[in-house]
């Protein structure tokens, strides 16, 4: 193993040439380990393999500063090496998270029986499902069910009137439903996320009591090591959207954190200690804790641009505390 402040940092991640780098976070992770003198290697999910050693195709990148989005690394080489061999191993695969990304939570777990490093580690993946995770702290939630139950769904909308309803793997908005009691598309929206069968639903959905603070955005806050960023970035819906998903249009506006944002980050991060999670993006609307993201968490690029906050710096220096 190398020594800190040169550290071997493998990075699990969707192609280099996908990334858009003005606001990706993997690429401000590897540009900040760069510039602290670290060799970075990176990989796809794919490329991972266990003969049992858990081990992967890994590419040495050389980074190169400046804003072309073509050409902002070379490959210096190509190895077959195993995950244990490095200082540390980040998985940054996007979501979904599908069989395949759930395979590879496995291969991860072994790997760290064998000695590597895993950032977040493939149990806590697999252990905190990013909306079901809230169901762990009920009094920072909103009221919420889960259910694949049309008529229980339906309940719950009579009952609080005015309801978002999601399903449990979506992800940048994806399937998110306002539905109000009454609403004569209920049921066809019930249906369809449920994905109805012979009259009975077969997919598992969420159910949460709208919260009118959304209009002023669904903040996200970061905890990296245990410690909150005291930054947020709220994404805020545009154009009558319920959503404030940057990918579903919602704009990016990065503030300093309030005190309830700083209650519920800290509880959370004192809830979550030691369970192998590095880098956890929390959901915010208002006061209430909407989801608990584990799987790849972004937004790093934004809050920098916008606070001159290094983020990425602070992600990689507590990494090196490790």
């Amino acid at each position: 193993m190398t020594k800190i402040g040169s550290m071997n940092i493998l990075i699990i991640a969707d192609p280099l040439a996908s990334f858009k780098i003005y606001k990706d976070t993997t690429y401000a992770i590897i540009r900040a380990a760069v510039s602290r003198g670290h060799t970075v290697w990176t990989c796809e999910q794919k490329d991972l393999f266990a003969t049992p050693l858990v081990q992967s195709v890994v590419h040495q990148l050389q980074f190169i500063e400046g804003n072309d989005p073509h050409h902002w690394y070379n490959i210096a080489a190509t190895q077959t090496r195993a995950l244990a061999r490095f200082d540390a191993v980040l998985m940054r695969k996007d979501p979904p998270f599908d069989t395949e990304y759930f395979y590879a939570t496995h291969l991860l777990s072994r790997a760290q029986q064998q000695g590597a490093k895993v950032y977040n580690s493939g149990q806590a993946l697999r252990d905190h499902p990013e909306k079901l995770a809230i169901l762990e702290f009920p009094d920072l939630a909103p009221t919420t069910l889960v259910s694949g139950d049309a008529g229980q769904i339906k309940s719950f909308i009579a009952e609080h009137g005015d309801v978002i309803v999601k399903p449990l793997d979506g992800m940048g908005g994806t399937g998110i439903f306002r539905v109000k009691a009454g609403d004569a598309n209920t049921n066809v929206i019930l249906e369809t996320l449920t994905a109805v069968v012979d009259g009975q639903g077969t997919q598992t959905i969420m159910a949460q009591r709208y919260l009118p603070a959304i209009v002023d955005g669904d903040k996200r806050v970061l905890l990296i090591g245990g410690e909150p960023v005291p930054y947020c970035l709220a994404r805020i819906p545009q154009g009558g959207e319920t959503r404030g998903n940057l990918a579903a249009g919602g704009r990016g506006e990065a503030r300093a954190l309030t005190d309830s944002d700083w209650r519920i980050a800290r509880n959370v991060a004192t809830a979550l200690q030691g369970r192998g999670l590095f880098l956890v993006g929390l959901d915010i609307i208002g006061d209430k804790l909407t989801e608990i993201n584990v799987t790849s968490p972004t937004c790093f690029q934004e809050i920098f641009d916008q606070t001159g906050f290094d983020v990425a710096g602070m992600y990689v220096d507590k990494l090196q505390q490790l």
